[in-house]
């Protein structure tokens, strides 16, 4: 068995101070270079998929997908997670296919697009905690609404994203409130608003503390040393990507992501989840273009996927690297989640909210 829990998972980051990168898949491909660079790294690894990849891939299809990966790959501790679930329905179906972890996102209702109250978010996510804890699946969720700080829009992705402009404590989690939330929730994971967006138009000039407010994951790791925090919208958006999309004959606005300089400084700040999904986007589509117009009359669809897939690799190897994730695959011993639930029951698993930060 190599699946497992999002908690355990965070948990053995925390201990020996690393991050996880979280990738996003909907297809075959991306699922094989994502496992062959956690491999070559001996790192573990979570795999994500949003509600529109389920749409698009079908449950069935993304379930079995993810059998095989965890068949082919016994050795590397995976997680596969919910992302963005906007509603106990989003997140019950995840878990009936066999999802370990599931986010609960309400800082949005359940149109994924109107931004919900914290009363809200408070009593929908404690509702879908309670219940993912009984089976041992460990839930992320999220405060504050994820969102530019330069534009105060969010940015819609597979139809998630807020709609209109946002207040300025509306894209910035407070952190006394956060405290809050989690003694109310009981969250495993707490995605935390601090300026980041979905998709590859983040910011449009390599950003600094006013636009991307690192003071707040290290505000929140102060008040709760003992929770682990999630970045989303953390794609770097490589300039180097950027440049052989282009040279492909694509059309990429210049665009600036989160530095990885910057995600290293939050993972010393208690992030221990970075979801990543522009990136990988990004680098496969690179080959695909490239490939397109360096053999015009290639119609092999592999001769197309197969060097995306090497580029994927490549990628998800650094990010494994550059967050301290490598090396750590081989420690993990896998807990069931029949084991977990046992655990979330007893109580032992609650939030720590006082107290130091575990060694």
């Amino acid at each position: 068995m190599a699946r497992i829990s999002l908690r355990q998972l965070l948990d053995d980051a925390a201990e020996r101070n690393y991050g996880v990168p979280a990738f996003n898949i909907n297809n075959m491909e991306q699922g094989l270079a994502i496992m062959e660079a956690a491999k070559l790294a001996d790192a573990p690894v979570i795999i994500q998929a949003s509600r529109g990849a389920r749409s698009y891939a079908n449950d069935i299809m993304l379930s079995k997908m993810m059998e095989a990966l965890e068949t082919m790959y016994p050795e590397i501790p995976l997680c596969t997670h919910q992302d963005h679930g906007n509603s106990e329905a989003t997140c019950l179906s995840a878990i009936q296919h066999g999802f370990t972890s599931v986010m609960m996102d309400g800082s949005l209702e359940a149109d994924a697009k109107t931004p919900a109250s914290y009363d809200y978010n408070v009593a929908i996510t404690r509702r879908v905690t309670d219940l993912a804890h009984a089976v041992g699946v460990s839930v992320e969720g999220e405060l504050g609404v994820l969102g530019s700080l330069e534009s105060g829009h969010g940015e819609v992705e597979d139809g998630h994203g807020a709609e209109g402009k946002l207040s300025h404590d509306q894209l910035l989690t407070d952190p006394d409130q956060a405290v809050e939330f989690v003694r109310a929730t009981k969250v495993d994971a707490l995605a935390i608003a601090m300026g980041t967006s979905h998709g590859a138009y983040k910011f449009t000039r390599k950003p600094d503390g006013d636009v991307l407010a690192m003071h707040v994951v290290e505000a929140i790791h102060a008040k709760l040393p003992n929770i682990h925090l999630v970045m989303h919208g953390s794609s770097s958006v490589p300039q180097e990507l950027q440049a052989a999309f282009n040279k492909a004959g694509g059309e990429m606005p210049k665009t600036w992501g989160v530095p990885v300089e910057e995600i290293v400084r939050g993972i010393k700040h208690g992030v221990r989840k970075v979801n990543i999904d522009t990136d990988c986007r990004l680098a496969m589509a690179a080959e695909i273009r490239r490939v397109a117009t360096t053999n015009k009359g290639e119609f092999d669809p592999r001769k197309f996927l197969k060097p995306a897939m090497d580029a994927l690799r490549v990628l998800c190897k650094q990010r494994f690297e550059e967050f301290g994730t490598a090396g750590k695959a081989a420690r993990i011993k896998p807990v069931s989640l029949a084991d977990m639930a046992k655990r979330y029951k007893s109580g032992s698993l609650d939030p720590q909210l006082t107290g130091r930060k575990a060694a």
